[in-house]
């Protein structure tokens, strides 16, 4: 009976486009666990002793989590279920500070993937404009390396078909960006390969993100590119990037910044824009900005 009901939650919360990766995984395990113990409902107790056995602490919050989450669903069906709340566990990590790139930055990273090893023969083209891509667009990785050479609509328009939660969106694109885009096309189709990604990778199939991320740490080396206060650079800090330097160049109107912060949360293909809010404490710039606004205010001045 508990099997089914965490299928049955599995099945619905993937049909409405999360793809629920470690917490199917989570809960099917705990649906085994459960079941060894002879419960047929979630019990506080049984959940608990499940979660323990895991690695670290986190590991531990996120398990408890998914369950917390199933159980607020089957209650509505079944209130014998029990709420595994007020864990010894700590709340999950807070955000990673993202690294913010300089503009000169990007171009030495661009730069630098003109001189990775040559393994193959589109290689360096293909990551030059792989970061140039996720500069000018806020892309996350996943969704860059899964663009596939017919989204590329007319006038510069990407279509992402996969993004997170499985939610399809359009992004129009800088004419400079266009233009690149032109150029590597052109080199890219005439590559023989029955895979149409617009990335490939040395056996011409879509590029792993794990291989994609090894490579850019090689690019961040050869760009002499240096952590800032412990935070090593990512390619999904070019996300950021892309999102704090929007909001930058944003006035501080309060009008002007709920019509920005839509079309951010829009272009960045995010569910909740609680998410696109964050990036307003990522940078000084915008801290400074906020403050120099509040203070304003306070004094009864407009911002």
């Amino acid at each position: 009976m508990l099997i089914q009901d965490i299928e049955r939650y599995i099945a619905l919360r993937q049909s409405l486009g999360f793809k629920l990766a470690s917490g199917s995984r989570h809960l099917r395990a705990f649906a085994r666990f459960a079941v060894e113990q002879g419960d047929t409902h979630v019990r506080s107790a049984t959940a608990r002793q499940w979660a323990a056995s895991s690695s670290s602490p986190l590991v531990r919050y996120v398990k408890l989590r998914d369950i917390v989450a199933f159980v607020r669903f089957i209650r509505c069906e079944d209130p014998a279920h029990e709420l595994p709340l007020n864990a010894p566990y700590p709340k999950s990590k807070g955000r990673r500070t993202p690294y913010i790139y300089t503009p000169r930055e990007i171009s030495d990273l661009m730069e630098a993937a003109g001189r990775l090893r040559p393994s193959y023969p589109m290689r360096r083209q293909t990551y030059a404009t792989l970061v140039g891509l996720v500069a000018a667009t806020g892309l996350r990785l996943g969704e860059a390396l899964g663009l596939r050479l017919g989204d590329i609509e007319p006038e510069g328009i990407l279509r992402i078909r996969d993004g997170k939660n499985g939610k399809e969106r359009l992004l129009p694109m800088h004419p400079s960006a266009i233009s690149a885009l032109d150029v590597y096309l052109d080199a890219r189709t005439r590559v023989a390969s029955v895979d149409d990604h617009l990335f490939l990778s040395s056996h011409s199939a879509k590029i792993s993100s794990c291989m994609a991320e090894y490579t850019f740490r090689r690019m961040v080396k050869l760009a002499h590119i240096n952590p800032q206060h412990g935070v090593s650079p990512r390619i999904h800090d070019i996300r950021h990037t892309f999102a704090t330097t929007a909001l930058e160049k944003c006035t501080t109107h309060k009008q002007s910044i709920g019509r920005h912060m839509v079309a951010l949360a829009t272009y960045l293909g995010h569910c909740d824009i609680a998410n696109t809010y964050w990036y307003l404490e990522a940078t000084p710039v915008l801290m400074a900005d906020i403050a120099s606004a509040a203070e304003a205010l306070f004094k009864g001045e407009r911002p």
